[in-house]
């Protein structure tokens, strides 16, 4: 009498999981690579209270104006005089995508006319201010 073994049986009902997770991982990366990130412009704002605002979903250049009227675009102190460049070159990089102001409630209006001042001379459209909602 002959023995039969069982291998070729048991190697036929095992799944082999290595291509569905090789296809996981590639989505993973996908997902991270074409996720928009939230953007912080590197300084504390406290932000002006108002009840009526149109939501702005699309930003592409995000700057701040802190309450010492000091500007900041990605997380680095800019002077005044360098804000044109600076708004230039952020615009450059994505010239669809507009530009959202931070301005803290101590801030002058002087500093933040000023922001949207150069933004409308680069081009940069729409300007929107960022405030608090209710």
């Amino acid at each position: 009498m002959r023995i039969r073994t069982r291998t070729s049986e048991d190697q036929g009902q095992a799944i082999d999981l290595t291509p569905m997770l090789d296809v996981v991982f590639i989505m993973l990366i996908f997902f991270i690579v074409t996720a928009t990130f939230i953007k912080l412009p590197g300084v504390d704002i406290t932000k002006v209270d108002t009840k009526t605002s149109d939501p702005y979903k699309k930003v592409g250049i995000l700057v701040a104006v802190s309450g010492n009227n000091e500007y900041w675009i990605d997380k680095k102190r800019v002077e005044g005089s360098g804000l044109k460049l600076n708004l230039t070159r952020m615009f450059n990089d994505n010239p669809k995508g507009g530009m959202v102001i931070q301005a803290d409630n101590e801030a002058d209006i002087e500093s933040l006319a000023r922001v949207a001042d150069v933004a409308r001379e680069i081009g940069i459209s729409p300007v929107a201010i960022s405030v608090e909602n209710d």
